[in-house]
Parts: C-alpha cells; structure tokens; sequence
C-alpha cells in the first residue's frame, strides 16, 4: 500500500484545517496517510514522529519514510530548507515552486505558445516607467512582483494634471511631483510591476476575474477540478475575502454572455487544460496543481492575470474532499512511477 506524508511547518494537525480533508480523502483510496512537521525527522533510523487520523482524533505515533510527500507547506527557516533538501534527495515530493511573479511572465513569454495571453509587463524601476506607459494607456496597475495581488494591487488614472490612485480600497488624489514622490517611496518598500489595467467588467459594471483551479489526477493528466468566477463590489482587484462574492461557473456565465455562454464555457475549460499542460512543460520538475486567474476583456479574450501553484480550496461548493482526493490520486500515481524506476 502506498504512503502518503503531508508535510507542514505546523506541528499538530488539528491547527491544519485541510489536514482532515487529506486524511478523509486516503481512506477512501485506501492509501496510508500521516501528517508531520520538519522537526520530526529522523535520517538515521529513516523515520518520522508525526499523526494518523483514528477513531475521530489525530494519534501520535512513529511512521517509516513514506513513498511521496505531499507537501503543504513551504520551509521558512534554514533548518527547515536543509530538512526539505534532504527528504527531496530520498523522497518524490508532489510540489514544486513556479516562482514568483515576474519569473512566470518571463516563462510563459519564452515558451511563446500562450504568450499573447499576457498582459505586457514592464518592471517598476523609475518614475518614467509609469508616465511612459502612460503614453499608450488610460490605466494600469501596480503589482507587488512577490505578495498578494488582490491586497496590495494599486491601480492608477491618469487624469489630466492629477493621478487617482487606489490602493487598499481607498482613492488618493496625488499631482505630478506628489506622484512621482510616491513612486519613488514604493520602490524603496517593495518590487513591482506595472501593467496595462485590463477591464474585465461584469454587465453591472464590477471587476471580475475567473480562477481556473486544475490539478493532476491519477494517471499523471491535467483535469478541471472547477472554474468560479471572482467578482467584487468595492474594489478594482476582485478578492473574495475583502466584500467580492462567487458564483456557479455555468450561471455566471449565461447571465454575463447570454447566448454565447456555451462557447466562452468551451473556450475557458480548453484555456485550463491546455495552459496547464504548456506551462508544465516549461519546467524541469512536474507540476501537481495550479490556480490559473484570468480576466476577459470586451472582447471576449482571455488575459492571464496570475498563476498560483498553491491555490488552495474553492472558497465554496464543498469541493474540499475533491481536492484532496485529487492530490492523493496524484501523489499514489508519482509513488508507483518512482518504484518502477527503482
């Protein structure tokens, strides 16, 4: 039977919400499962102090070195990174880093086939970068290159002498040396990017974008685990947990396109799969899981606004258990391709 390690920087899994999920989901599979923390280690005797799901609790115990690790978590101390180093040199890990941002543009624009998806990016290195792009357009945003775009986005007008700035839901109102000065002080606090603002604009005039959440099943392909759209009433940057709201894939879809929705359905779902499976193949390590975000313009095209390698749940539809038994298909599929080889 295949065993299967969830590795997360939290000690116990009753602070791990989705730790049950996971558990759930590998009984179902009749798949081992425990959970464990980088501290719990133990190279020499190749085994792990971690907890398995019983009888309605989590139970301590000492586990082997499972087949593959799912890793939930990233390390975030050095001890940790050395840990993680170490089980990836033994053990067939599900995830793996994209890297941030600016590293994906970059990506995807090399290996061409989807670059007419991204929106042109240029990075935030002077006051001219904004007031050149300002010369071919109305607005744009401003994008941490690492962090949460939903939260920290600022968007920019261009109006006559004055420049109307968004950021964090609240409108400033800055003149040309008041602007500039602003930059300036952004450069200093972070790394950005500057972009065109794409308007994707529900019939009632709030910005949406879709989230595209694929994962791999167990034959090692890319599948749509579910689309939802992502709209907000107060902001320019959809983000469900600050007032945006969701909606059913296929009823967003006939209210926003009426009767065309069938072929935009079509053209995302095909946008999914097609997109994950390019975007994998640009990356020396395989690829478990992606959240794609995209917006449509006027036209009905599709622009790539983000990609996530840890999207996390869909924030409704119960698809949690989907979810994991997703990843716990995949990580039983890498096991078995790994013994084959060994």
């Amino acid at each position: 039977m295949v065993t299967i390690g969830m590795l997360y920087d939290r000690k116990h899994p009753d602070t791990v919400k989705k730790a049950y999920a996971y558990a759930a989901a590998a009984k179902m599979e009749g798949v081992g499962f425990y959970y464990f923390s980088f501290g719990n280690v133990d190279f020499l005797t190749k085994t792990i102090v971690g907890y398995k799901y019983e009888d309605g609790g989590w139970v301590n115990d000492t586990f082997l070195f499972p087949d593959v690790i799912y890793n939930a978590g990233s390390a975030t101390t050095d001890m940790q990174v050395e840990i993680e180093r170490k089980l990836r040199e033994l053990i067939p890990f599900t995830s793996h880093s994209i890297g941030n941002q600016l590293n994906v543009y970059h990506r995807i624009k090399a290996g061409e086939e989807f670059s007419q998806y991204l929106i042109p990016t240029k990075t935030l290195s002077s006051v001219e970068t904004v007031t050149e792009m300002f010369k071919k357009e109305k607005e744009l945003i401003i994008n941490p290159i690492s962090g949460r775009k939903s939260e920290d986005a600022i968007f920019v007008e261009k109006c006559e002498d004055m420049y109307r700035l968004l950021v964090r839901r609240k409108e400033i109102r800055l003149r040309e040396e008041q602007f500039s000065q602003y930059i300036v002080d952004l450069m200093m606090i972070n790394s950005w990017i500057v972009q065109p603002y794409i308007r994707s604009i529900t019939n009632d005039g709030y910005p949406y974008d879709l989230r595209l959440h694929v994962q791999k099943n167990a034959e090692g392909k890319w599948i749509i685990t579910c689309i939802y759209p992502r709209i907000t009433v107060n902001d320019v940057v959809s983000n469900i947990s600050k007032g945006g709201y969701t909606n059913l894939f296929e009823d967003f879809l006939k209210m926003e396109f009426h009767d065309q929705y069938y072929n935009m359905k079509r053209y995302l779902e095909h946008f999914a799969l097609s997109f994950a499976a390019h975007f994998d193949s640009l990356y020396e390590e395989p690829l478990d899981e992606l959240g794609i975000d995209v917006g449509v313009d006027q036209n009905n095209k599709a622009w790539i606004y983000e990609v996530n390698w840890r999207p996390g749940t869909p924030p409704t539809f119960s698809l949690e258990l989907d979810v994991a038994k997703h990843t716990v298909l995949y990580a039983s599929y890498i096991a078995r391709k790994a013994n084959e080889v060994n």
